[in-house]
């Protein structure tokens, strides 16, 4: 499998890059391909530096960059050597069957939904985000960000692919599905909520256990948290803050340390037709090794064809 890389995405970017290719090549030893694209000069340079040799990389020269802050659709538009567009481009060919950035997430949005689209009977794709819960394990919410409105059937289908990631990534068997809402009774919420809970609740694809709350994100309630991109990213960002707080105040806590997004490395776009991983911005090496982990396990687990599978069946 042939895994492209944006070298030039972030704000660490490609000195944390290549510092994370290195890390995952001291651990691993497997046949995957590492597309390298960016700078070459700036590339090789780096490789150099911190001895990073091996016949798992090529670089894919790229003279052109999109800044964090670039228009996504005039960017790209405009920037048809840029390391997205490339990037894009040897994932559409089938040159690269997993395409990794930590740039512009517009950029890479759109990149997505134009060149590999999304999964035929996905109205719209969605990406997650991981909750360390106090048992141990992982949660996700979904959508974090993508889709700030929504109707219920967006929400239906979200609830799919996240149970599907939750399953296959994340390892539960009968992962729990739960709508995030301001009660726990049917017809609590808004109008969304109100309309989506009965829509949830006959979705045979999924284990729909009811409405949870905010207080419930946390805990062993549910496996997959079900909400509209404008909470989603709210509740995000307010777990951010958290890791954030904590590191200032000097705690040193096994829960809260998990909160550090470099763990789980990058998110993935769920919905479209190969495996694309979103990283933060501020990404360094232990995510960038943490993205290839991520796309190779979901190739090696085949989650697009599985989700391709239960999109074939109505929803």
């Amino acid at each position: 499998m042939n895994i492209a890389l944006d070298m030039m995405g972030g704000d660490f970017a490609p000195v944390e890059a290549v510092k994370g290719i290195e890390l995952y090549l001291q651990n691993n030893s497997s046949p995957e391909k590492l597309l390298l694209i960016g700078d070459e000069s700036a590339i090789k340079e780096l490789l150099t530096r911190y001895n990073v040799a091996s016949d798992q990389i090529t670089i894919i020269h790229a003279s052109q960059v999109i800044g964090m802050h670039e228009h996504p659709t005039k960017a790209l538009k405009e920037k048809q050597q840029s390391s997205i567009a490339i990037g894009f481009y040897l994932l559409a060919s089938g040159k690269a069957d997993a395409f990794i950035s930590a740039g512009n997430t517009g950029a890479m949005m759109v990149g997505a939904l134009f060149s590999i689209k999304a999964i035929e009977g996905v109205l719209r794709p969605t990406i997650g985000a991981f909750l360390p819960r106090e048992d141990g394990q992982l949660g996700l919410l979904v959508d974090v960000g993508l889709n700030a409105d929504c109707k219920p059937e967006n929400l239906s289908q979200f609830a799919v692919l996240g149970s599907l990631f939750a399953q296959h990534i994340l390892n539960y068997d009968l992962p729990r599905i739960g709508l995030i809402n301001l009660g726990e009774e049917e017809g609590k919420g808004n109008i969304l909520t109100q309309a989506a809970y009965p829509i949830l609740k006959e979705n045979t694809q999924i284990n729909f256990i009811g409405n949870v709350e905010g207080r419930d994100l946390l805990t062993d309630k549910a496996e997959v948290m079900v909400c509209e991109g404008f909470t989603g990213n709210a509740l995000l960002k307010f777990a951010e803050s958290i890791y954030d707080l904590v590191q200032r105040r000097g705690i040193n806590d096994e829960h809260f340390n998990r909160f550090n997004f470099e763990i789980y490395g990058g998110v993935p776009v769920l919905g479209v037709n190969k495996p694309v991983i979103i990283g933060h911005g501020i990404s360094h090496a232990t995510a960038y090794k943490n993205m290839i982990l991520m796309a190779i396990k979901m190739l090696e687990k085949d989650l697009i064809g599985k989700i391709k599978s239960s999109f074939m069946l109505p929803v």
